[in-house]
């Protein structure tokens, strides 16, 4: 029988934020120039001949969209941008910004240069979208003051700012605001040698002994994702200071990751538990979104968002019309032997 493990928000494989992180991403551990920041060489390319050309002109940047999965560091790259750029930044998310009034009250307050991060920004709210149509393309806000006849509305400009919104549902993104960005820039998941090197130089920065065959095993591990790394890092700076008299060795992290339940292709228990109950109360699929849901008693989005794109991404699962299907890998992998199709006569 299939159990449930601890909860989702919980897993340490997961690229969303994690209560830990606030603690352990400090902010030394934040790379503040591209040349710090690892991976993504195309965009750091490119961004190099846009802040060139922005501080040749003296202009701010055109407005920036980030996009792509959790944890692949959207947000330190927009504080890199703005670090390169000598201005400062405002950082907020698509569901802090209630009112028309919370966006004029921080945008109102940025000066000539700044930027503005939205995290988030598919959550906006529509009304909130409307007012950084006309910010984002005449720097300028209408606000409406008063109720009924008497209302009246007075145009505020603007300083000239870049607005960086970052997402991770870039289909949700509605298309008047999307086309409003002048660079739009999709982050990829990252190769092992770049999470080997964001691990070592993390180890380094936190004073963490740590082997290179060790730094190989965990970067294997990561699900080709910097914040998941980092995490692991952490779990695994713990055991070899209490156990294992403080040095990350490549036993010490085998034996810690096997006791956190992460396999060699950095899955954990809950995703073992999506493919288990496909293959043994399904026969492998295809099945629902819904039904699957159901069995595994968590919710729909959670195994769309969190689940399912690492594991299309391995080949593990696939989207069919008729549902979700566990392949011969994912089989493989679990150690099951693949179910034989039925006879005519069977």
């Amino acid at each position: 029988m299939i159990q449930r493990s601890s909860k989702t928000s919980a897993r340490l494989v997961e690229g969303n934020g994690h209560p830990d992180d606030l603690q352990f991403l400090d902010i030394t551990l934040r790379p503040k120039t591209l040349e710090e920041y690892v991976g993504q060489e195309q965009i750091k390319s490119h961004l190099r001949v846009y802040i060139a050309a922005a501080k040749k002109r003296k202009e701010p940047l055109e407005h920036i969209l980030l996009y792509g999965p959790p944890g692949l560091g959207k947000t330190t790259l927009s504080h890199i941008i703005a670090h390169e750029m000598g201005v400062n930044i405002k950082v907020t998310s698509g569901p802090v910004l209630e009112k028309q009034g919370d966006l004029a009250a921080i945008i109102t307050n940025l000066k000539e240069g700044d930027m503005l991060f939205i995290d988030e920004i598919h959550r906006l709210r529509s009304n909130i979208e409307e007012i950084l149509y006309s910010a984002m393309e005449d720097y300028a806000i209408d606000i409406v003051i008063g109720k009924g006849p008497s209302a009246r509305s007075m145009r505020l400009n603007l300083p000239k700012f870049t607005l960086i919104g970052a997402t991770t549902k870039m289909s949700m993104l509605s298309a008047p605001l999307r086309d409003r960005f002048g660079n739009i820039m999709k982050l990829d998941f990252y190769t092992v040698p770049e999470i080997e090197q964001i691990i070592t130089r993390s180890a380094h920065i936190l004073h963490c002994q740590i082997e290179d065959k060790a730094v190989a095993e965990l970067a294997k591990r990561a699900r080709r994702t910097p914040r998941v790394a980092n995490r692991l890092l952490k779990r695994l700076r713990d055991f070899a200071e209490v156990l294992h008299q403080g040095a990350i060795t490549e036993t010490v992290a085998r034996q810690t990751l096997k006791e956190l339940h992460i396999d060699t292709l950095g899955l954990d228990e809950n995703d073992r538990i999506i493919l288990k109950t496909l293959i043994e109360k399904f026969g492998g699929g295809p099945v629902g979104l819904n039904t699957l849901a159901a069995a595994t008693s968590e919710e729909q989005d959670t195994i769309e968002d969190v689940y399912e794109p690492y594991l299309i991404q391995l080949g593990f699962l696939e989207r069919t019309p008729r549902g979700r299907k566990a392949t011969d890998a994912a089989y493989k992998h679990l150690g099951i032997p693949p179910l034989k199709p039925k006879g005519l006569f069977e």
